[in-house]
């Protein structure tokens, strides 16, 4: 049995239908009052282009994700690359933002030549 998907007891179909105004009042209040405030220019360009692709770029990491934008695939500025992000219906509710994580965890690797006193008077060739 496929488990149908639901956001806060509304369809998929039913999200898509409703303006952002009702929209907005199913979100959580720092989503809400985003909407309620009016997205930016950027933003709003962002939405109109994004109707016409499948596929796009894009540096405001503060997007609410919308119903409009599920299937869609959204490079999401990180800070120094475009990570690709696939837009899925659990997404929604949530930042563009909070998908593209920019910071990287930290792997060390073995000492350098100079980073122990044992290592200080070794040649480097």
């Amino acid at each position: 049995m496929v488990k149908k998907f639901l956001y806060r007891g509304k369809t998929l179909e039913e999200l898509s239908k409703m303006s952002l105004d009702e929209l907005a009042e199913l979100f959580d209040s720092r989503i809400r009052r985003k909407l309620k405030r009016g997205l930016t220019k950027a933003e709003k360009s962002f939405l109109k282009r994004l109707k016409n692709k499948k596929e796009l770029k894009t540096h405001c990491r503060d997007i609410p994700v919308l119903p409009e934008m599920i299937g869609k695939k959204i490079g999401v500025y990180n800070g120094k690359e475009f990570v690709p992000v696939e837009i899925s219906p659990s997404m929604i509710g949530h930042r563009l933002g909070e998908f593209a994580l920019t910071r990287k965890k930290v792997q060390h690797n073995v000492p350098g030549v100079g980073a122990s006193k044992s290592t200080k008077h070794i040649s480097v060739k």
